[in-house]
């Protein structure tokens, strides 16, 4: 999983920068098959587990390099986060894009690895929980953090949204003198992350 997160990032990253080459950008699509040719295989529906565990991976490679119009797809706009500082729980998605901005203004660089990943659907409602290791400079110390981060998903049409984030932190082994903590906000609210 650390490995398809990476190649992930790296893959968002790369469209983000527009750096792919022109070609394959405007390479030609074959015509779509016959809607009559029986033949034809249906493409197979991907499990609602895939789903979630594929939205998690780009909602975290949006949070790492802070793309927070991008990650707005993947939150309800009433979702409660709860960040894994003794703060508040945030409500509404407007809350969260403030805190996660402010949070994201203190970070240099910064990698998420995720693991541990637990997905359970059922009917239209779904939770996943995962581990993560952060690493960043932030307030230019460096931080390795680490904790637990648990969503809770509700379906609409055919979208998965993020309605609760819950992160928690475990340990923040910063190189620095003791201060404030930055604590992954579920990756998200706070500083530091809540899900890669």
């Amino acid at each position: 999983m650390k490995g398809f997160c990476k190649t992930a990032f790296s893959l968002l990253l790369a469209l983000a920068l527009g750096v792919l080459p022109t070609a394959a950008q405007k390479k030609k699509k074959s015509p779509p098959p016959d809607a009559s040719d029986a033949s034809a295989p249906a493409p197979l529906p991907q499990p609602d587990e895939q789903k979630i565990d594929e939205q998690i991976s780009e909602m975290l490679g949006y949070w790492q390099i802070g793309m927070v119009d991008q990650m707005q797809k993947y939150y309800s706009p009433d979702v409660i986060v709860v960040n894994g500082t003794w703060d508040p729980p945030l409500t509404g998605w407007a809350a969260y894009a403030t805190a996660y901005q402010a949070m994201r203004a203190r970070i240099q660089g910064g990698q998420l690895d995720r693991t541990n990943t637990l997905i359970k659907v059922q009917g239209t409602n779904a939770w996943a929980t995962y581990q993560w290791e952060y690493f960043a400079t932030v307030d230019g110390n460096q931080d390795d953090i680490r904790g637990h981060t648990t969503l809770v998903f509700e379906k609409l049409a055919d979208n998965w949204l993020i309605v609760l984030d819950h992160t928690s932190v475990v340990s923040n082994t910063a190189q620095k003198a003791p201060g404030p903590a930055v604590a992954p906000a579920s990756p998200a609210a706070n500083p530091a992350p809540g899900a890669h």
